[in-house]
């Protein structure tokens, strides 16, 4: 492979980020998601940066023989294989840890709405703790431009819930509750799957999510309870 291949390589890779789809983690409709896919892009750049300085130092001394030789080995491990992936990767840890600070469920000004994901082989139910006369419903409605706390759970064996529109994923396990904060920024309809291996109805265990704006979500909750 030449080095025109490879640098055409590079710039089409990018364009897979304009793919867009159901179950898209790069396209995001939610600051959760968001957040998650603006660390996708910074580690891919810095990943790029990285196999750019690694290549153009092969590169030198392929097309230079000798290159470098003033400098010890202890020099080229010290500098090539120690500080430069160090200042990297360091970036990238704190760039990752703050990143994850902003999604842990903290406390806000106004309690969000609850909802419960309870998963077993191999379905999702879905419960409203804050409409107690709701019945558990296939289909999860949340209001749009709002926070929801989901409190994921298990009957059976460890899943995963994963919306990769609005938000990361989180384990659901036997006798514990997790709790992801998720976010539509607008009304319409978002996939899901279990991201664990559960069994063989694995990949069969996906659900959706509903989002509607807050007219229409306290209707359909009345709806529900009424039914």
């Amino acid at each position: 492979m030449n080095v025109r291949s490879i640098l055409s390589m590079l710039v089409s890779i990018p364009a897979l980020g304009g793919c867009a789809g159901s179950l898209s983690a790069l396209d995001p409709a939610g600051p959760a998601a968001a957040a998650v896919a603006t660390l996708w892009w910074v580690m891919f750049w810095a990943a790029v940066v990285l196999f750019v300085l690694v290549g153009g130092l092969l590169w030198f001394v392929w097309k230079r023989p000798g290159f470098g030789a003033s400098m010890t080995p202890m020099r080229w491990i010290i500098w090539g294989g120690l500080v430069m992936p160090g200042i990297l990767l360091t970036a990238l840890v704190s760039y990752a840890l703050f990143i994850g600070e902003r999604l842990l469920p903290h406390g806000l000004a106004q309690t969000p709405t609850r909802v419960v994901a309870h998963g077993v082989q191999w379905q999702w139910q879905f419960s409203y703790p804050d409409a107690a006369d709701v019945k558990g419903t296939p289909i999860l409605h949340i209001p749009a431009g709002e926070p929801v706390d989901v409190i994921v759970t298990s009957g059976d064996v460890i899943h995963s819930f994963w919306v990769p529109r609005l938000a990361g994923k989180i384990d659901a396990i036997p006798g514990h509750e997790n709790t992801i904060r998720i976010q539509a920024d607008r009304p319409g309809t978002y996939r899901g799957v279990c991201a664990e291996f559960c069994g063989s109805g694995h990949t069969d265990m996906r659900f959706t999510i509903e989002a509607h704006d807050r007219a229409a979500f306290d209707t359909l909750m009345r709806e529900l309870s009424d039914g």
